[in-house]
């Protein structure tokens, strides 16, 4: 436990935290690579839309609200007014207590991806570790379904980063920065797409 004079030799920082965001974003702007991951996924998007597929997302906690930030992003309205892009975030409480109860956790993503993936479509798997079970059983899951997959990752990439079409592996190393990236990559992606439909 903290103690007063431990806390006060150790003080919170608003600008600390800022510039440790600074920090990680400046290190992602340094990678080409990533940057390049980031576009080709924002056109197998707009690629997968035009011809008629859609968009599962999947994670687990902040991850998990994060996937339905993305896909209302697209289902409604980001920058200006567009047509609806189709894109579904697991996260309904139905399915994710049945499946767990009846299967287990590991299955809540994958039993999903099986009943609603099809060839074309395209498989959001976001995850700060790139280890969690029920991730990588989406991305077995989503390869099985001929979609096409694509991770956003930390911690350099787990064991998802090898199951995926496209990965990208961001810095940091505490999972509010990861998610942090995550959420700006999700919004670089809609807003990419929106351009590339001529939107």
């Amino acid at each position: 436990m903290n103690t007063p004079h431990s806390q006060a030799s150790n003080p919170f920082s608003a600008l600390a935290s800022l510039r440790e965001a600074h920090r990680v974003l400046d290190a992602m702007l340094q990678d080409r690579a990533t940057l390049q991951r980031i576009e080709a996924a924002a056109q197998t998007l707009a690629h997968a839309f035009k011809g008629g597929g859609k968009a599962l997302i999947v994670g687990n906690g902040g991850s998990c609200c994060d996937a339905a930030h993305f896909a209302e992003e697209l289902t409604g309205r980001f920058r200006k007014d567009r047509p609806p892009l189709p894109a579904l975030a697991c996260n309904d409480p139905g399915h994710l207590s049945c499946v767990a109860n009846d299967y287990g956790f590991e299955h809540v993503f994958s039993r999903w991806i099986e009943a609603l993936a099809r060839p074309g479509d395209v498989v959001i798997i976001l995850s700060t570790s790139g280890n969690s079970p029920n991730c990588l059983r989406a991305a077995d899951a989503a390869k099985a379904a001929k979609a096409h997959t694509i991770a956003l990752l930390g911690k350099g990439g787990g064991e998802l980063g090898k199951r995926v079409g496209t990965a990208m592996v961001v810095p940091g190393e505490t999972s509010d920065r990861i998610q942090e990236l995550h959420m700006l990559i999700l919004h670089i992606l809609v807003e990419g797409v929106e351009h590339l439909m001529g939107y």
